[in-house]
Order: structure tokens, then C-alpha cells, then sequence
């Protein structure tokens, strides 16, 4: 089931005058109650103990269609689609540079190979060196110095041609 679905279902609910509505498949449940005292119908969604192996699958053959209206919405998303994009692996704060009076790791137009240090994040008192995982060129770098970084949060743009 898709959020288009999702969305259309909840507007049914609504619109039907129902207390509650529950549907359950192999991948999910979904419960979606309306109450008096509430304007909006509240969802509440749980994923099956299986749904981690179904969840994999199912995506693919949903994600091309947000993908292809994507670009007919905003040129400057299809530019990005091209680069790779290097994420967070942990919680912390993001520094470019071993101290503030070194240079950073990495700069716009910076060639980087699997290994070459392009960041730090310190997570409780420990400094861990980013070690890029693909080659390219730096384009973007997506996270001031110093910043709050969450995990899987991208960082950085890289043009691997």
C-alpha cells in the first residue's frame, strides 16, 4: 500500500462517519480511529515482524513513480540524481577539519578515492574519521561546521564520472 492509497483511505474514513477502521496484510496494520473530540483521524501504524524482508522488496517497484514525477517538478532534483551521495553513519557533531586552524578534509571540486578522510564526527568525546566509500569529485557539502548531524543525514554531493 502506497501514501496515495494511505491518504485516500483516511479521507474515506473520515468522510464515512466510522469510529474505527483496522486493516491488516502480511506487511502492515493500520488503525485509523476518528473521535468526536478530534478534527483529524489518527493513525496509528505497525509494521509485521516479517515486513523487514517484504519492506525491501516492495519499495522498488513503488519508487520509480515518485521518482518520475520528480523531475517534472524541479529541474534541480534531476541534477542530483547523478551525484552519489555520502550520509552520515552515526549521530554527532560535524567538523571539515581536524581543528579549526587546519584546512578541511574535503572542498568543492575535491577528487576523493575509497579511503581519503572527508570528515570528522565526534559522538560522546570521541572523534571518528569518515573515510569516503566512492570515488568522484566533491560538489556539494551539505552540513555546516560543527553542526548536529543525525544518522544517515547527507553530507556531502560527490560526481563520480
Amino acid at each position: 500500500m502506497d501514501l496515495k492509497e494511505i491518504q485516500a483511505l483516511i479521507k474515506f474514513v473520515a468522510k464515512s462517519g466510522a469510529q474505527e477502521v483496522s486493516l491488516e496484510t502480511e506487511d502492515f496494520k493500520i488503525n485509523i480511529k476518528t473521535g468526536s473530540d478530534a478534527e483529524q483521524p489518527t493513525i496509528i501504524q505497525a509494521m509485521a515482524p516479517q515486513a523487514p524482508v517484504a519492506m525491501a522488496a516492495a519499495p522498488a517497484p513503488a519508487a520509480p513513480a515518485p521518482a518520475a514525477a520528480a523531475p517534472a517538478a524541479a529541474a534541480p532534483a534531476d541534477d542530483n540524481s547523478n551525484y552519489i551521495t555520502v550520509k552520515s553513519p552515526m549521530i554527532g557533531t560535524f567538523y571539515r577539519s581536524a581543528s579549526p586552524e587546519m584546512d578541511a578534509f574535503v572542498k568543492v571540486g575535491d577528487v576523493v578515492k575509497p579511503g581519503d578522510v572527508v570528515c570528522i564526527i565526534e559522538a560522546m568525546k570521541l572523534f571518528n574519521e569518515i573515510e569516503s566509500e566512492v570515488s568522484g569529485k566533491i560538489v556539494k557539502v551539505l552540513v555546516d561546521d560543527q553542526t548536529p548531524v543525525e544518522y544517515d543525514q547527507p553530507l556531502f554531493l560527490v560526481d563520480p564520472s
